[in-house]
């Protein structure tokens, strides 16, 4: 398995980066092919210090880091990746790995 961990930091405007995550970018994500798994935080995202500069995280699932390197190149998957300047205006980092369970 790969993941695609996605950290939003904090947006200028919360409510209006809220909707437009749910209305456009949760779809322009979906259509990634090969994306097996989407979740995204509920709630505050707070460290064990309660403090934390992220507003939102979001974990994407792909059966493998080629898998998601080729969905990610995609005409979907550079759509979406476009999308971000539309509304992360806090920032925003991507890391990207295998992964396995222990």
């Amino acid at each position: 398995m790969a993941k695609l961990i996605v950290l939003y930091k904090h947006p200028k405007d919360a409510a209006a980066f809220d909707a437009y995550y749910a209305e456009t970018h949760i779809p322009l994500a979906n259509l990634i092919p090969g994306l097996r798994q989407y979740e995204i935080t509920e709630g505050a995202v707070v460290s064990p210090d309660g403090t934390s500069p992220y507003h939102l995280v979001a974990v994407l699932t792909f059966d493998s880091l080629a898998d998601l390197e080729k969905g990610l190149a995609s005409p979907e998957g550079k759509a979406a990746a476009g999308d971000l300047g539309n509304f992360a205006d806090g920032g925003v980092e991507l890391l990207m790995s295998e992964t396995r369970e222990v």
